[in-house]
């Protein structure tokens, strides 16, 4: 009889997830999942069930590795909430399953991970694809995944000034009070994007917030929102001058509204760069739109070896894992 599944928390996900851990490890899977071979990475694109009484997706975002033995799933709540609403705008819950039995083995609180996930693709984007002198940071967006890519882009690379926007001021100020390090806030999405050579957007905006026109040349864009295919992020102008990356191809062309809509191409995914199939153009201006796969939402966090050990076999402390004695 299989034991109950084990439930880890999100305090616990933050205690033992590391970008220095995650990074690396999200490049490989990038590189399998680009090469379609289904004993390494077999997923679908998600699928999404409106909540429209609520103003909000459901999105399921299933994957397996056959190869490592790891059957996952991402469930997750995507809501457009009013301005000032208290309650949260997205929430996230990852399921461990065993692929021969088909028993749940671990529930997991999956916010910490999506948004260090996220942010960890975004800074692997910048170092593919940035000016290798690359000085001046611009996050578009103060939310939690604002929080999580100015995180690892500062503790990544070394930018000279790292600029912030929000659609009021106060937020944007706010922001800058509450992380540790020099930001500077701006009331102009425009004032804060001209000069700079990473620009990341993460905001909730269904339309543009980020305009070709005012986008250095050779400038790196991270679009990160609008993950719906009627919203968008960044105008048809910079989607079309800028060469198109993407974490998938088939997703960006089912769900991406800043791909959709403006008739884009995609040049590469990220995965056939770090393969080597396709080049990194940085002397270009380029955008990389994340929508986030399963493959890295959900396989990851098992890459920490603390947390898989405790997972696949830990449990009662028998490994020496450190989770277990961490009060998951």
């Amino acid at each position: 009889m299989s034991q109950p599944p084990v439930v880890i928390w999100a305090p616990a996900v933050k205690r033992l997830l590391h970008y220095k851990d995650l990074v690396p490890r999200l490049e490989e899977v990038l590189g399998k999942f680009s090469k379609r071979d289904s004993a390494e990475v077999l997923q679908p694109v998600r699928t999404a069930v409106p909540l429209q009484k609520h103003n909000g997706f459901m999105l399921s975002m299933p994957a397996y590795m056959e190869n490592t033995g790891i059957l996952s799933t991402k469930l997750v709540c995507l809501y457009k909430r009013n301005e000032g609403s208290t309650l949260p705008s997205t929430q996230a819950t990852m399921l461990l399953l065993d692929p021969e039995c088909g028993n749940m083995k671990a529930v997991m609180d999956g916010e910490v991970i999506t948004h260090m996930r996220t942010a960890a693709v975004s800074a692997i984007s910048a170092k593919l694809l940035m000016h290798p002198e690359a000085e001046v940071l611009t996050i578009l967006g103060t939310g939690k995944q604002a929080l999580s890519h100015y995180d690892v882009f500062t503790e990544m690379f070394a930018f000279k000034e790292v600029r912030v926007w929000s659609h009021t001021r106060q937020r944007a100020d706010m922001f800058c009070q509450h992380v540790p390090g020099p930001l500077k806030a701006f009331s102009s999405a425009e004032e804060a994007v001209r000069g700079a050579d990473v620009i990341v957007t993460v905001t909730r905006s269904t339309e543009p917030v980020l305009f070709g026109a005012w986008v250095k040349p050779g400038a790196h864009v991270s679009a990160v929102g609008a993950c719906r295919p009627d919203w968008r992020e960044l105008d048809d102008a910079l989607m079309k001058e800028a060469v198109l990356y993407v974490d998938s191809r088939e997703g960006a062309m089912a769900e991406s509204g800043d791909v959709i809509l403006s008739g884009a191409k995609v040049f590469a995914e990220l995965g056939d760069v770090v393969n080597g199939a396709k080049p990194a153009l940085r002397e270009k201006t380029t955008v990389f739109k994340s929508l986030g796969r399963s493959l890295k939402k959900d396989r990851k966090p098992y890459v920490n070896c603390a947390l898989l050990t405790f997972v696949l076999g830990g449990r009662n402390g028998s490994s020496g894992c450190r989770v277990c004695s961490a009060g998951v």
